[in-house]
């Protein structure tokens, strides 16, 4: 193996049931890098990384792993993490009601003879939050950080063991920009100082302006390896090689617009704290037209999600203190969810996997869970008609999946908010609530998301989209509003709207 690779992944297969993950993939990774896996969901980079890790062990795949010029079997995570190899997964793997300085060193205590030495733990854990540049007291509980905090602690936890290659598994997918740039900026750093980072990531404004190199895998397949400082690695060349094709315009156009009267408006909103008596939506109003998609832009925390809950009639924890919503002309104030799915308003959740789907259940009773009583017979579901709905939501949004009975655990991120896209359309709305609708997921699930949304409207519903992804916002909204610290500071229609407006809107009172 060429000593300047600490890696050489060779003619890996791994397969499962009925699927062949991944198919004679080569991956090779040079030292001191940072090196970039894109894909479409459903490409294998996750399964790659778990066989490098040692989730997948030795034996249940095909290949060879060439680490520091020696092939390696590894049969659990102990035994890369004793190579210097550690995997930062999308969902981090803290215990929120410990300290920070037990969680950096849980698996590999300090001791002093038989007894752990708690001293020596907390000064070194100081020492290794100084590395990630994270100036908090580790002796406080990691559930009191945010999720940018959280990741740092991760990080920290990685270097305690002294690896000399981290994987990062969608590490900027929950955070905000600024954290996004702080963690991206750490990276660059951790190269610095020697050691190999690869990160897997949909987010390709990220990948172009970190990568050294990038790896493009489809299908199972490794299609091609660009070298940043020789090759063409524009987002249109990377996507070209992701999708197998072009995507002339990232989000399409409509074909026609037609939008009408306002259907939805929100007048004079305003929701506290009731412990705290701190308002988090202040004196908060917007509209939105028939067949018109609005964005609600702001910065992590501005209160969209809290905003687009307490219309919902879900005010988890926050109470209304005054405000109305009027829908077609009619007033309502809508005290949980089913009121508003009865008026017409449905909300897609920017947490999938832990709010709008259950999991474990398959496609057929996850399309149909919020509308049960359109199927009743009698007192009883009719599963025909059930089996009719579910597999005309497949077709009409193209779900890709053997049939209805599969498991939604086992679909691809793109797939299960296909889903549960389905799921909210059932129930028939004319007013839909997007949160985050492209989280997480690859370019080319993002496209017939768009391309699915433009259908919606084009046909007469209305949409509010949350996006913390700003071009996406200006590239699908008819107009837009921004929030900033639960107020709404501006509104904008989308031939006005740049990026350096809807920002300038954004930090108004920060």
């Amino acid at each position: 193996m060429d000593q300047e690779y600490i890696l050489e992944m060779r003619n890996i297969t791994k397969e499962f049931p009925g699927v062949r993950a991944l198919d004679n993939v080569n991956f090779k990774v040079r030292k001191g890098e940072i090196h970039c896996l894109v894909g479409e969901n459903g490409a294998g980079k996750s399964t790659l990384m778990k066989v490098l890790s040692g989730v997948w062990r030795y034996g249940t795949y095909d290949g060879d792993i060439v680490y520091e010029g020696e092939v390696q079997r590894f049969h659990h995570i102990a035994d890369s993490e004793a190579k210097g190899i550690a995997i930062i997964y999308q969902e981090l793997a803290l215990f929120p009601e410990l300290p920070i300085y037990e969680n950096i060193y849980f698996g590999h205590e300090i001791t002093k003879g038989r007894q752990i030495d708690w001293n020596e733990t907390i000064i070194r854990a100081g020492e290794m939050l100084e590395k990630v540049r994270l100036h908090v007291d580790p002796s406080i509980p990691v559930k009191r950080l945010n999720t940018g905090n959280q990741q740092l602690v991760e990080i920290a936890k990685a270097l305690s063991k002294n690896c000399k290659l981290i994987i990062f598994d969608e590490p900027t997918s929950s955070l905000n920009e600024d954290d996004s740039q702080n963690l991206l900026n750490l990276m660059k750093e951790l190269r610095e100082s020697g050691i190999t980072c690869i990160m897997i990531s949909h987010k390709l404004r990220e990948v172009t302006a970190i990568a050294d190199t990038i790896t493009v895998l489809r299908d199972g397949a490794t299609i091609c390896s660009l070298d940043a400082k020789t090759d063409d690695i524009s987002e249109e060349n990377i996507i070209r090689n992701m999708v197998g094709r072009s995507i002339d315009n990232v989000f399409p156009k409509r074909t026609e617009k037609k939008v009408g009267e306002v259907v939805f408006e929100v007048k004079n909103l305003t929701a506290e704290d009731p412990v705290t008596g701190r308002e988090i939506l202040k004196d908060v109003s917007f509209n939105v037209r028939a067949g018109e998609i609005v964005g609600l832009q702001g910065l992590m925390g501005a209160g969209r999600t809290e905003c687009a809950l307490a219309v919902f009639g879900n005010t988890r924890g926050y109470r209304i203190k005054s405000g109305e919503v009027v829908m077609e002309g009619k007033n309502h104030f809508f005290k949980n969810p089913r009121d508003a799915m009865d008026a017409g308003l449905a909300y897609v959740t920017e947490d999938r996997k832990g709010n709008g789907l259950i999991l474990i259940q398959d496609i057929r009773y996850n399309t149909t869970i919020a509308n049960l009583q359109e199927l009743m017979s009698g007192v009883v579901i009719d599963e025909n008609k059930e089996i009719v709905v579910a597999n005309q939501y497949k077709e009409d949004i193209n779900i890709k999946a053997p049939s209805i009975e599969q498991i939604v655990n086992n679909l691809s991120g793109g797939n299960q908010q296909k889903v549960q896209i389905a799921k909210w359309l059932f129930v028939h709305p004319k007013v839909l609530i997007l949160d985050e609708p492209t989280r997480g997921i690859d370019v080319g699930a993002k496209y017939e998301i768009y391309t699915l949304m433009n259908k919606m409207v084009e046909e007469g519903m209305s949409i509010i989209m949350i996006s913390s992804e700003l071009p996406e916002v200006l590239g699908m909204s008819d107009r837009l509003y921004v929030m900033s610290e639960g107020r709404i500071t501006g509104e904008l229609d989308a031939a006005d709207a740049t990026e350096e407006k809807v920002m300038e809107m954004a930090i108004k009172g920060k």
